[in-house]
């Protein structure tokens, strides 16, 4: 009898969501699986880590870098949503899970690699210099903030590697004080820049053959019309006076979504899906889960003491909220997963 109900509620369920799914107004090509979600963190993490090494390296020798730390942190928070994505029942999404599996193996050689040669040659060059960054270590650290500033909105595939590598021997002087650091620090540069050249190319190749080229926008239903906001178009108002709207996707997202949180614009629909939603928010230690979130995990900011990332779950009605009061002295919304 029990299984009987049981069977009769699972129809009634599927019968439910594919009813959604017609009803739905966000168009067919913008919807995405709510595990998506989830699993996109370990690919912003790809994105965060360079973050942070960028800031590190303007000020510090790259060797200080916790490069295993890192690795760790990738696996770790890739167990974190794989276990959310069991617990809650979402779609297996076996192919997002191989794509993860593959770029987190290969930034798990490159993460040891560089461990190991930073905390040899590396450590010995900076040993025997006078302790001061020399134009390589500052061109080196100029190019990974122009690095990130470009996958927050692009695949890193399509950085342009050998234009950097090109300028390493252009822009900075052959001789100058430090000369074994100089050129060590150029030797190490050119390696890096030309290896990821050529296995960006490759991967952007294997890419364009297997994947269907990536959306740069977001659908979302909003409650409300916003005001004229760069990025945010008006797709179209729907009968009970919400509305359709089109955002920027991946690191503008979270822009774009605040800048309506503060106007008083509700987003109810993010992707088709309705249900939750992956935030990550940078804060001290002693912050507690913010009222209303629950956590998934927190890791600690390897490279600042005393800071942390918490990965929280709200509900995608109380984003907007959240976004609109959330930045303060002792939190920062880091990224908002946007499936």
């Amino acid at each position: 009898m029990m299984r009987a109900a049981r069977l009769m509620l699972s129809a009634a369920l599927l019968l439910s969501s594919a009813a959604q799914a017609v009803e739905s107004p966000i168009a067919a090509d913008q919807r995405r699986s709510v595990e998506q979600t989830f699993l996109t963190y370990p690919e912003w993490f790809l994105v965060h880590s360079p973050a942070e090494y960028a800031r590190f390296v303007k000020d510090h020798p790259s060797h200080e870098i916790p490069f295993l730390g890192h690795t760790g942190q990738i696996w770790s928070s890739y167990a974190s949503v794989t276990r959310e994505q069991l617990r809650a029942g979402y779609p297996a999404n076996g192919g997002y899970h191989v794509m993860i599996c593959v770029i987190a193996g290969s930034t798990s050689l490159e993460y040891g690699l560089r461990s190991m040669y930073e905390n040899t040659l590396g450590r010995v060059s900076w040993g025997l210099s006078s302790g001061k960054l020399t134009a390589e270590d500052k061109y080196g650290a100029a190019v990974a903030q122009d690095y990130v500033d470009f996958i927050r909105k692009e695949p890193w595939y399509l950085y342009n590697f050998s234009s950097k590598l090109g300028k390493l021997w252009t822009d900075t002087p052959w001789w100058g004080p430090d000369i074994l650091r100089k050129w060590e620090r150029r030797y190490a540069l050119t390696t890096e820049y030309l290896i990821k050249a050529v296995y960006g190319k490759l991967i952007e190749l294997a890419t364009r053959a297997a994947y269907d080229e990536a959306l740069l926008t977001t659908q979302v239903v909003a409650d409300r019309a916003p005001s004229p906001s760069d990025g945010v178009k008006v797709i179209r108002t729907l009968p009970d006076g919400r509305l359709v709207l089109e955002l920027p996707r991946y690191y503008d997202f979270r822009l774009a979504a605040t800048r309506l949180a503060k106007q008083g614009v509700k987003l109810v629909d993010i992707a088709g899906n309705d249900s939750v939603i992956l935030v990550t928010v940078i804060a001290d230690m002693a912050e507690r889960v913010p009222p209303g979130s629950r956590l998934l995990f927190e890791q600690p900011i390897l490279t600042e003491t005393g800071r942390k990332r918490m990965a929280i779950v709200l509900p995608v009605a109380d984003l907007s909220g959240f976004l609109a009061t959330a930045d303060g002295k002792h939190i920062a919304v880091e990224h908002v997963y946007d499936y």
